[in-house]
């Protein structure tokens, strides 16, 4: 392989350093549309989880539960404990006001 002449050599790193530049402009564009994205995203869960959200549950557990379809205690009748406990975000401290909701409502998960 031949060696590269300086003004070759000058005119790659001027061309790597443009490809950088578009590359992180790019990555900066994406966080920017991700975070409206996230903030459109919010809204949406808020407003479904005003049920879990007046008994207290903490938002990871809220957005959990709306993406398992659950929107209200009633809704809980038609999966097990188990399966709760298994969705992505549900503390321990969740499970006890949802297990101590259905006892007031007199409702219990399926079996």
């Amino acid at each position: 392989m031949a060696k590269q002449s300086p003004a070759k050599i000058k005119k790659l790193a001027a061309e790597a350093k443009r490809a950088g530049a578009a590359n992180r402009a790019e990555k900066k564009a994406n966080r920017e549309s991700v975070v409206s994205n996230s903030s459109d995203v919010l809204d949406a869960y808020e407003s479904v989880d005003h049920y879990w959200r007046e008994i207290g549950l903490a938002a990871p557990v809220r957005r959990a539960l709306i993406d398992d379809g659950l929107f209200q205690l009633s809704d809980l009748r038609k999966v097990s404990l188990a399966a709760i406990k298994e969705l992505n975000g549900m503390a321990p401290n969740a499970i006890r006001v949802l297990v101590a909701e259905m006892k007031k409502a007199d409702l219990s998960f399926r079996k």
